[in-house]
């Protein structure tokens, strides 16, 4: 990936992070900035990152090029609430996934029943599928929610529960990653792959339409053998994980995504007891979201940014626990005060430096620098 093209996902995934704390800088303000917080993120960066990844070339092609630039425009439109240009915009970023999935794959998923396909790649075209099905879903909500309203009886059938899900396909381009390190090891183990396959794509669908009907303790149970099937993909990936500095950044990423699990589980059951509101629990969202935006996914597409060029010659070890102060303590509290909102942006955007310009194995070599 060039310089230019990661400069550029620098500066958007930081002003994804500042977005999210805007509302302590801008008084009254009539929009939702949250949107261009998940937007800039997970449609924009993460949405190019992913087709370039899926694309395999060295250089940015012109279809990501064009990917990005509509998807800013859409996330701008739909940050202001204008929908037709999101409608129309909309089909172009469907058109553009789908021709790179249907390439790389095929146009039905047949690969997700072959046991001959790996793991990997079918989290992969997962991910792409993910992608334009959640862009068509919200293309259907904004219709009915903005101009049909035929479906009017579920309180959760909002625009923003369904842009949240366009985290998802960044989660299974990172499930991806990490299934590609570990070893083949028997029949035994490609099972427990292929479960970890399934119940994670299956369990987030189910878990989705128990968000919309409002059913809390079956959303308990879907979390709940969630957080197993983490647990059994950490264990094997620690077991049969290659010894790499990617293994080591994605066991961080397993962690956070344990976190979420657990505050997800949380919140649920606050959400069961009496009285409850959601600007009373906004803050256990926050810790969460911020977990699972920038902590487990950013590793995916961190790694994938610099595929080609690990190991990195950084210190692994204090990069990951400086990543952890910053989404897990400094990121939640800059929710409340403008200190910790500016002091967060500006440690993400350090993290990002060293990610994303450290130098590589296949770059010139540094003397005195040495990687762990």
């Amino acid at each position: 990936m060039s310089f230019r093209f990661r400069l550029l996902l620098m500066m958007l995934m930081s002003l994804a992070l500042f977005f999210g704390f805007l509302d302590l800088f801008v008084a009254n303000a009539p929009y939702n900035f949250d949107r261009l917080h998940i937007f800039l993120f997970n449609l924009c960066s993460g949405g190019a990152i992913l087709l370039y990844f899926t694309e395999e070339q060295k250089k940015v092609s012109p279809k990501i090029i064009v990917y990005l630039f509509m998807s800013i425009i859409y996330a701008i439109f739909a940050f202001l609430e204008i929908y037709i240009p999101v409608l129309i915009i909309t089909l172009v970023l469907v058109a553009i996934v789908e021709s790179d999935r249907i390439e790389k794959f095929s146009f039905f998923p047949y690969d997700f029943f072959k046991s001959k396909v790996t793991v990997s790649d079918k989290f992969h075209q997962a991910a792409l599928l993910c992608l334009s099905s959640g862009l068509v879903i919200s293309g259907l909500v904004i219709i009915n929610n903005k101009y049909l309203k035929i479906v009017t009886s579920f309180p959760k059938l909002q625009l923003d529960t369904f842009f949240l899900g366009f985290s998802f396909p960044l989660s299974l381009i990172t499930m991806s990653l990490l299934f590609s390190l570990m070893k083949d090891n028997g029949k035994s183990v490609l099972w427990m792959k292929n479960i970890g396959f399934w119940f994670v794509n299956l369990g987030v669908i189910v878990f989705f339409i128990f968000i919309i009907f409002e059913k809390m303790t079956p959303q308990v149970f879907v979390t709940s053998l969630l957080f197993c099937t983490v647990i059994l993909i950490l264990y094997l990936l620690v077991r049969l994980g290659k010894v790499q500095q990617q293994k080591t950044f994605l066991i961080s990423g397993m962690g956070f995504l344990l976190y979420t699990a657990i505050t997800g589980i949380v919140y649920i059951f606050y959400e069961m007891t009496p009285g409850y509101t959601s600007e009373d629990f906004k803050w256990l969202m926050r810790m969460h979201s911020f977990a699972a935006l920038y902590g487990w996914n950013f590793w995916g597409l961190a790694i994938i940014c610099r595929f080609d060029n690990f190991p990195l010659k950084l210190h692994s070890n204090k990069l990951i626990l400086f990543h952890w102060i910053t989404v897990i303590f400094l990121a939640p509290l800059g929710f409340y005060y403008k200190f910790f909102a500016c002091s967060a942006t500006i440690c993400f955007v350090i993290i990002l430096y060293f990610v994303m310009f450290s130098k590589g194995q296949k770059d010139k070599i540094l003397t005195g620098l040495k990687y762990e």
